[in-house]
């Protein structure tokens, strides 16, 4: 039987861990209906979505957007290791999607941002991206592909921090793992961990929910722009709001999208 500490443990060895059917299909077919609502509302406004390459999108939401927010954070699986990889004190910097369209080329080889000192020095991992697919991944559909165990690579000559020179990239294609991962599983990975998206040859759209959450001090949250309304915070377990330091307000505000990924834009492989 798989732990929390083998995990954790898969976690700093390869950069990437999952745990499969998580949760029901119903479940991930909500959260692809409440995704293709908010990326409609996005699409419809300025700065709404953020470009990651041709016919790829990423948009940020609030939690009020998605119907199964508390039912994500508070799954066993997802409490535990954010425990156990960044402490009790761990807290709720993100929600968003990454959605791969029909068309979407391959991306250079990258990680999210560029190396805290802290993983540098002392070989920590501060953050964790917990990933949801809202579609049964096929080849066709472009599958998320990573390099296992990149994420302590020494990234001081990568552009931005984030995107290692091409001579490197024989390192990351010998590494290389494609995801087919189906409704219902959720994985959890270091955003440091190289990877890319994969061109997507289908007639279909890959929707992937993205959870980031934080250590104490790990700044992310700057990035970011979560709010909850004062109704929504009331109703929200206190094990939720423990972890959820974002302002509490009277209205929501449309979320214009920051965390930009430097040359995604360009969509150069």
């Amino acid at each position: 039987m798989t732990t929390t500490v083998d995990y954790r443990a898969e976690l700093y060895r390869d950069g990437i861990t999952a745990l499969r059917g998580a949760f029901t299909t119903a479940w991930a077919d909500a959260m692809r209906e409440d995704i293709e609502v908010a990326f409609a509302e996005a699409r419809s406004r300025e700065g709404g979505a953020v470009g990651r390459g041709p016919n790829r999108w990423y948009v940020e939401i609030h939690p009020e957007q998605l119907r199964g927010f508390v039912e994500l954070v508070t799954h066993p699986w997802v409490t535990a290791v954010c425990e156990a990889v960044l402490g009790p004190e761990y807290e709720i910097v993100e929600l968003g999607f990454d959605t791969p369209f029909p068309g979407a080329r391959v991306q250079p080889w990258h990680r999210d941002f560029p190396m805290p000192d802290v993983t540098r020095r002392e070989r920590t991992l501060n953050s964790l991206a917990f990933n949801l697919t809202a579609v049964d991944t096929v080849e066709e559909m472009g599958p998320f592909e990573i390099a296992p165990g990149t994420q302590f690579d020494d990234g001081a000559d990568f552009e931005h921090g984030m995107f290692p020179p091409k001579e490197r990239y024989g390192r990351y294609q010998e590494r290389a793992v494609r995801k087919y991962p189906r409704r219902g599983d959720i994985s959890a990975r270091s955003a440091l961990t190289v990877h890319r998206g994969t061109p997507n040859v289908s007639a279909t759209a890959r929707p992937v929910l993205v959870l980031g959450v934080d250590a104490p001090g790990a700044g992310n949250g700057e990035r970011h722009d979560l709010a909850v309304t004062h109704g929504y915070w009331a109703a929200l377990p206190d094990s939720v709001k423990a972890h959820l330091h974002c302002p509490v307000v009277d209205e929501l505000t449309p979320i214009l999208q920051k965390h930009t990924i430097e040359g995604l834009v360009m969509g150069e492989a």
